[in-house]
């Protein structure tokens, strides 16, 4: 087993391993518990009663949290004309086609999100070992191939993620930051559990919502009471 350090240790005496909790509750305790330096994360651990090898039972999408996750994504949009200068007025950080195409074959990352028109993706493709190896590669069913370039964009910027079943049938995904105001927290964690909820497979059969904990980066996490949310 790992070993933790001191402040880990104590954090462990605030949350309570065995017991669950109501999400409010949870996030007040995660909150108590986060003693790094920095602003730690808050995230949400999500296991899901789905067979993650069987392709229609596959859940992944996207949801706009009400109050952000506390970070400010760096958007790249591929695309030319009119469509460029729409992404650029829409707040894109990065813009271009075959130049910026050109400077990732060459090792630039400087974005955390890539967008692109779908007349792009040509030549987008020729990234797709570079940009689908670090998750960035645009992709239709994340809403990051449109030729709503602005609406795009302007999601991204507000606190739009992406989630999606990982091998082991879970879902990670942030909700914000442990300085923000817990009601915000809960009201994320719950805009989240929706999308989830909406996202379930028809092929799904029996407990859907298995569990759901909270966390910070640094800190230990809180079981939430799965059964509320259902």
């Amino acid at each position: 087993m790992a070993k933790h350090g001191k402040k880990y240790q104590e954090a462990l005496k605030v949350i309570d391993a065995e017991a669950t909790y109501e999400s409010f509750d949870a996030i007040e305790l995660v909150k108590k518990a986060a003693t790094a330096k920095f602003d730690e994360t808050v995230e949400v651990a999500v296991r899901l009663g789905v067979d993650p090898k069987k392709q229609d039972q596959a859940v992944r999408g996207v949801v706009v949290l009400p109050h952000g996750t506390g970070k400010t994504k760096r958007v790249l949009v591929f695309a030319k004309g009119d469509k460029a200068k729409e992404a650029e007025a829409a707040g894109a950080d990065y813009v271009g086609d075959a130049d910026v195409i050109a400077k990732i074959q060459q090792g630039w990352f400087e974005f955390d999100v890539c967008v692109a028109t779908p007349d792009m993706m040509a030549e987008v493709g020729k990234l797709g070992r570079i940009l689908g190896g670090k998750g960035l590669m645009p992709n239709p069913k994340a809403g990051t191939v449109t030729f709503d370039v602005t609406k795009a964009v302007q999601e991204i910027k507000a606190g739009k993620i992406e989630y999606r079943l990982d091998r082991a049938g879970q879902i990670h995904a942030p909700i914000g930051k442990v300085s923000f105001d817990s009601e915000k927290l809960n009201e994320n964690l719950k805009t989240l559990i929706d999308a989830l909820n909406r996202a379930k497979p028809a092929a799904a059969k029996g407990v859907y919502l298995k569990g759901i904990s909270v966390s910070s980066t640094m800190g230990p996490g809180a079981r939430l009471n799965a059964a509320s949310f259902r």
